[in-house]
């Protein structure tokens, strides 16, 4: 298969959707008017390495914080060392961040998902990032940092675009997030929605939560609320003694089964499934396939669920990362693997994965 055009079609309808969604919205639609021409040219760029021999994902994860203000139930940045008190690397300062950003966009990546600890902790690189109007930049975030100056940057920076962490209905979410936590994400949405900022909304789809969070209703309820944009995440058990809340292939199934006839019947917003969505792409996405990690204090690593890293982008360019024998070595591990299992492939196959970082 040709994945960077599978990958640009995805772009394509992503972007589509966006334009349904700000169609009566005038900041939404000079935004998207700007945006289009930078799509199709980060496109033409990717596709002019991809003939010179490099393949270009279209999306990188960078974890801009390693500080939280929640302690969530099972939080994979947590359990890999990525988030929390006692690390020892300091996080990178907002002008390598900046410097990142300009680096990945004369590569052709359209998108940079930021990711944490809590990414709105980081004022200074969402500032970066709302300034950089040649990315979009989803912000997965628990939503309770945002105040009435990140209202207003979000409100004139349409390109950064909060995707709130929720495990269902407000039971659910506080149940692992801490109690209170929905009201507060509830408040946040109606803010934006006030203010027709599209936002998104990430569950973390689990044993428990399969069938309530994949229900028509359940989406026409976000819909409502202003949400655009859903991603189902299937749980990693990165916790020990949360194995039972990862899904079985039966359930596995079903979700990718469920979210298939729900982006049938919801076509004004964006559904996205990880890594459901990876086996209409050939396997997985990590190590510069469809995307890498780079963590808070700069090193870059396969995938958030594979916290692993040998090289950092203190000392190396993006693109010597992407064509570094380290990722083709865990690409081919990715591979050769059989049916996954625990909602990620590198992290099924721990064992090899871990190994190859100790040679």
């Amino acid at each position: 298969m040709n994945l960077n055009h599978f990958m640009n079609r995805g772009i394509r309808n992503i972007v589509g959707t966006l334009g349904r969604y700000y169609m009566t919205n005038s900041k939404g639609r000079a935004f998207l008017g700007a945006m289009l021409p930078r799509v199709q040219k980060c496109a033409e760029i990717r596709e002019g390495y991809e003939d010179a021999g490099t393949h270009i994902p279209p999306l990188l994860i960078a974890s801009i914080a390693s500080s939280c203000n929640l302690h969530c139930v099972g939080c994979y940045a947590r359990a890999g060392g990525g988030c929390g008190e006692g690390r020892s690397e300091p996080d990178l300062k907002s002008e390598k961040w900046e410097s990142l950003f300009e680096e990945a966009a004369g590569l052709g990546i359209p998108f940079i998902l930021l990711a944490g600890g809590e990414p709105f902790m980081r004022r200074d690189v969402i500032q970066a990032a709302a300034q950089n109007r040649d990315t979009m930049f989803p912000v997965f975030t628990n939503g309770t940092m945002l105040d009435a100056d990140y209202l207003s940057l979000l409100d004139e920076s349409r390109n950064v675009i909060p995707v709130f962490s929720i495990e269902g209905e407000a039971q659910q979410t506080d149940r692992r997030r801490g109690r209170g936590v929905s009201k507060v994400v509830a408040e946040a949405m109606e803010c934006l929605s006030e203010k027709s900022i599209l936002f998104g909304v990430s569950v973390t789809v689990t044993s428990e939560n399969l069938y309530a969070v994949t229900e028509p209703n359940f989406l026409l309820k976000l819909r409502s609320r202003g949400c655009g944009l859903v991603f189902f995440v299937e749980y990693v058990p990165v916790s020990g003694g949360t194995e039972h809340l990862t899904l079985t292939q039966e359930e596995v199934e079903a979700l990718a089964l469920a979210v298939g006839g729900l982006k049938q019947s919801a076509r004004d917003m964006i559904l996205l499934s990880f890594p459901g969505d990876e086996a209409a792409m050939g396997g997985c996405l990590a190590s510069g396939r469809g995307f890498f990690h780079i963590n808070a204090s700069g090193g870059a690593e396969p995938c958030p669920f594979s916290p692993y890293s040998r090289q950092s982008v203190q000392q190396s360019s993006i693109l010597e990362i992407l064509q570094s024998d380290y990722f083709a070595e865990m690409r081919k591990i990715a591979r050769n693997a059989g049916e996954r299992t625990g909602g990620c492939t590198l992290f099924s196959l721990q064992d090899q994965v871990a190994a190859l970082n100790v040679r």
